[in-house]
């Protein structure tokens, strides 16, 4: 297991049909870490009160792991989303040794601070035309359950590697490129004003790692459809771990030498040596 000293999700969509909760296992079962930091819309009442709860076993499974990672000392944070928005209402209470935050401010090993939001706040679509954010998620829903009938054609014609149709009509749909430019840029503007050196959200289902006018912006991505999360190294360092959509491949270690894990996408690789973790505050 590699050994990260955090992770980062976002838009996991507990109780519906459409979250990968295997493949999520998949990966926490590559990465130990000292905090894990749950960013927004990690279950979703909005499909559950409209089509009906669908909770699958590795759902369930992962509600465990989480919880039982708590009990052993990891300091587990929800930020709530629009998805599980009802969670709001519990803003700075603890569930079995979760702590639920509105927004939360993390410091780095390296000692740069990242604000921890979900990021729909900067979506006007959701704030301001709620019916038009709905009929959007019924629309990327449609789409990741083609996706999967395509992934199944894709594997018994003997294609390699993973395409995503969601992810495909998100780049080529230029309404959707503008809205991902949009909100990446109104979020750094916010987090720039409060003078911290970057921002980690999700919500947009857009995994990335970038620089944007001085501020390091972050996105979760989802495990949904693209299968991405945000790792924190001993150093600082981040990184964007593409899990896709096959199981990690795991060397057979040998008495000479053993090799860490490798995922799907990047080499789990736990850099520098375990150092005492930097106190971190809240968000004011």
């Amino acid at each position: 297991m590699a050994k990260v000293r955090s992770i980062f999700l976002s838009d996991i969509h507990l109780g519906t049909r459409a979250c990968q909760a295997q493949r999520l296992l998949d990966f926490l079962r590559e990465y130990d870490c000292e905090h894990l930091f749950l960013v927004g819309d990690i279950v979703d009442f909005w499909a559950m009160g409209r089509r009906g709860v669908y909770w699958s076993a590795p759902m369930n499974t992962f509600v465990q792991k989480v919880l039982k990672r708590a009990r052993h000392g990891v300091k587990v944070v929800l930020v709530p989303g629009n998805h599980d928005e009802l969670l709001r209402e519990h803003v700075d209470a603890t569930f079995g040794d979760i702590r639920v935050h509105r927004e939360y401010l993390h410091t780095a090993a390296d000692g740069k601070r990242y604000v921890l939001l979900h990021g729909d706040e900067f979506d006007v679509v959701t704030r301001y035309h709620k019916w038009l954010a709905i009929l959007g998620d019924h629309t990327y829903a449609f789409l990741v359950r083609i996706n999967v009938m395509l992934s199944w054609l894709r594997r018994h014609l003997g294609v390699s590697g993973y395409w995503s149709l969601a992810g495909y009509a998100k780049r080529r749909v230029k309404t959707a490129v503008s809205f991902i430019y949009d909100f990446e840029e109104s979020v750094v503007r916010d987090v720039k004003s409060r003078g911290c050196d970057g921002v980690i959200c999700g919500h947009i289902h857009a995994a990335t790692i970038k620089q944007i006018d001085g501020v390091t912006y972050l996105n979760c991505g989802d495990w949904v459809d693209s299968c991405t999360a945000i790792v924190e190294h001993f150093d600082g360092h981040m990184e964007l771990i593409e899990w896709g959509a096959s199981p990690p491949a795991v060397p057979e270690p040998s008495p000479a030498q053993v090799q860490l894990p490798q995922g799907t996408g990047t080499q789990a690789a736990a850099r520098g040596r375990v150092e005492e973790p930097v106190r971190e505050h809240e968000a004011a």
